[in-house]
């Protein structure tokens, strides 16, 4: 009778729809049986996920302090990094104009004597750096090379009080001559006479007399005219166009005086 009921709600169940309510109806009654049955296996993954131990507690901890001491590191180097950028992006602008062939330098040190104004810069013999040459930053005139080793070389500053440099005036064309003072915010013109057109914001450039310093370069701006009693000439103070002492990154400039030997160099 069993087997006979079971061959008739088969033949039911196959062939007509009217055990599908019943069957619905086992199923949303079963639903409760398959969470109680996999109640033991959820408690022990929830055991697992939050039970965890002190000792790899503070070691996730310790992680996380030496990822985050990392990460603010990096983060501090960034802002240098923007800051570089731009410094090389105003470098780029400079290198578009000039007519000169130019090699890009990185100064790696200075000179730790106070009074000597000199640094000393990634390129040498292997480049063709040569002595006398002279050296931008991307904002005007920095100074020469004085002595070339196999890798790097070493520069005269402008600033130094043993540079000097001829120079003319924008506006007028007037010529004198720029010397260090041993101060990198500070220059000194020469012999400029009482009756000089010289003015507060008068913008000078490398006059190129003498054969060293291409014609043109910005070297400073006239800060102070005075008249000193007593003396025949004026003191007149420039503050540097380049950056003297916080430029890195440097321009060689080629010129027709690459094609001259050292010895047909003379200082000024």
């Amino acid at each position: 009778m069993l087997v006979a009921a079971a061959l008739l709600l088969l033949f039911l169940d196959s062939f007509t729809p009217w055990l599908q309510p019943a069957r619905k109806w086992m199923a949303e009654a079963t639903v409760p049986l398959y969470w109680l049955t996999s109640l033991p296996s959820r408690l022990s993954e929830y055991g697992d996920e939050s039970v965890v131990g002190r000792r790899q507690l503070e070691e996730e901890n310790e992680q996380l302090r030496t990822e985050l001491l990392i990460l603010k590191g990096r983060m501090q180097r960034m802002t240098e990094v923007v800051a570089e950028n731009v410094r090389l992006r105003n470098l780029l602008n400079a290198t578009e104009m000039l007519k000169d062939r130019v090699l890009v330098a990185e100064l790696v040190g200075v000179s730790p004597d106070p009074s000597r104004h000199t640094i000393i810069i990634n390129r040498g013999e292997e480049q063709g750096v040569y002595v006398g040459q002279a050296v931008l930053d991307a904002d005007g005139l920095m100074g020469q090379v004085i002595e070339v080793y196999r890798s790097s070389s070493k520069v005269l500053l402008i600033t130094d009080s043993a540079h000097a440099v001829p120079v003319q005036v924008v506006r007028n064309g007037g010529r004198s001559i720029a010397e260090g003072m041993g101060d990198f915010g500070k220059l000194s013109l020469r012999y400029v006479p009482p009756t000089t057109d010289i003015v507060v914001g008068d913008q000078l450039v490398s006059s190129g007399l003498g054969g060293r310093f291409p014609v043109g370069y910005p070297v400073g701006t006239v800060t102070a005219v005075q008249t000193i009693s007593g003396e025949s000439y004026l003191e007149v103070n420039l503050a540097p166009a380049a950056r003297i002492d916080r430029s890195r990154h440097l321009l060689l400039l080629f010129s027709a005086l690459e094609t001259l030997g050292a010895g047909d160099l003379g200082g000024e």
